[in-house]
């Protein structure tokens, strides 16, 4: 761990409500910044209302997603970042972005990755019948919602299960393993081996998989 707190920004789009969790969950860390790619995100008037740097950089104004990410980039850059979290950040990120950002860039997805990456997760989760469900943290890589795996939490589906029910399990869960997530890696205990992610002092890593009633 570093001796200063870990510096995080944090991307959104929508109401940051995994960013909301982190904030509030007395991490080694500080947010430095909160930048969305929505100038409506009710996630950017949370921040402000705790005084954090709160910066809307609308997509729409750029049609160019390489030129967006590389404005994205120097926008987080200024703000000398040791992780970047997105926290339902809603936009597919060029490959340059993410080799700006390599081994700290992180993301939370509503499913158990491999199953399921993209959009729909719960919908198609019950649409094919699977019996658990939940959410995977991840460093982010090239390849659409997929990267080595930091942690998962499982959700049993249940027979009366709606996606609006689920999607609701499943953000509880979600609420809970990105913190530790974060905890970890500020911590300095993530260790990448060969594309899989363990625990220092953890040699079997049983804590990486988390699960949720």
């Amino acid at each position: 761990m570093l001796a200063r707190p870990v510096r995080v920004v944090v991307l959104l789009s929508g109401r940051g409500s995994n960013f909301r969790a982190i904030a509030e969950a007395g991490l080694p860390i500080e947010v430095v910044a909160v930048v969305s790619n929505r100038p409506d995100a009710g996630g950017l008037d949370y921040a402000r209302s705790r005084g954090i740097p709160a910066i809307a950089l609308d997509h729409k104004a750029h049609p160019d997603r390489e030129a967006y990410d590389v404005l994205l980039a120097d926008e987080i850059e200024r703000h000398r970042p040791d992780l970047v979290v997105l926290a339902g950040y809603m936009r597919i990120l060029s490959t340059a972005f993410i080799a700006r950002f390599e081994d700290r860039l992180l993301n939370i997805h509503p499913s158990l990755l491999p199953s399921f990456p993209g959009l729909r997760t719960h919908e198609r989760a019950l649409d094919e019948g699977v019996k658990v469900h939940g959410c995977t943290v991840h460093f982010v890589t090239p390849q659409l919602d997929h990267g080595p795996i930091v942690v998962q939490a499982a959700v049993p589906v249940r027979a009366d299960d709606t996606p609006q029910t689920l999607a609701a399990r499943v953000l509880e869960q979600e609420h809970r393993i990105y913190p530790l997530a974060v905890r970890w890696f500020a911590e300095g205990r993530l260790v990448k081996n060969h594309g899989r992610v363990n625990l220092k002092d953890d040699p079997a890593s049983q804590s990486v998989l988390s699960t949720g009633a």
